[in-house]
This record gives C-alpha cells, structure tokens and sequence, in this order.
C-alpha cells in the first residue's frame, strides 16, 4: 500500500491503495465518481475511458501510479452542468439506448475534438474506433460528433 497523489476533475487527490490498483476501481470504488464503467477489463471496449493529461486511456489498463502527479478527467469533469457540446449533442442525437458505454465513448471524442475542431466523418470513424456500442448507435455517435463539432 501506498499513498498515490493525482488530480482529478480539477481537485488534489490522495488514495491508499496498492500501486498496481487499475485506475478504474481507484475512481469508481474510492473516490465514488461511478460514470467511468466497466466493460471488459481487458482495454478493449473503451467504457472505461477517461482522460490523462488529456489523453485518452482506458482506466482498466492503467494503473494508480501511471497517474501519480497526473490531472486525471473523468465524464464528471467534462463539465459539471452537462454542457459540454459533446454531452448536448448526444442528447439532440438520442444516441443512447442503455447508455452503458456512453461516458466512454464523449471522452474519447472529446479528445479527438481538442486536438481536431473540424474531423472528417472519416477521422471520426477512425478515431472511436476501438470503442463498442453493445447497441450499435454508431450511426448517432458519428452524428452527435458532427453536431458536436459544428456547434463548439
């Protein structure tokens, strides 16, 4: 055990965990921040995907003392009120069905949306690749990225 500090959503964290603890139960067991889910446990699906000095990572993968001194974004600290243009568009959309891996999937299009303002439905295609939607609204994913990008 050890004492891991990190920034996340904007505040100085400190947990006592083994270092090897995956960054995911770190979020969603201590620090009770439950939109990060849990998909395979394998990096494989993205429902873990936050983002790490403003990359994305899958949280499962990623271990506590990878982010130690690190600012860590969870979906709670995309925006507080919901009003990032991501979160809006994803309502205008209706992309959800069960929403499972939702959080997931805007944090990994908000990064592609701060490094790209304008992607291509192509380089959108290809960066949330990597991402499932056991429901497959992947039709409305690329549309609520669109809109996203449009409207920021």
């Amino acid at each position: 055990m050890a004492a891991v500090g990190f920034n996340i959503n904007g505040k100085a964290v400190s947990v006592d965990v083994e270092t090897d603890t995956p960054l995911l139960w770190v979020v969603r067991e201590h620090l009770k921040l439950t939109g990060t889910k849990f998909g395979c446990g394998s990096g494989l699906c993205g429902s873990c995907t936050v983002h790490v000095d403003g990359k994305a990572v899958r949280s499962c993968q990623t271990s506590v003392s990878q982010v130690s001194g690190k600012k860590v974004v969870t979906i709670e600290g995309l925006s507080p009120t919901n009003s990032h243009p991501l979160q809006k568009a994803w309502v205008a959309e209706q992309v959800p069905q069960c929403g499972y891996c939702q959080s997931g999937q805007i944090m990994q299009a908000a990064e592609l949306l701060a490094a790209n303002k304008k992607p291509t439905r192509e380089q959108i295609v290809t960066h949330m690749d990597g991402n499932i939607c056991r429901c497959g609204t992947y039709p409305r994913i690329v549309r609520a990225i669109q809109r996203a990008a449009k409207e920021a």
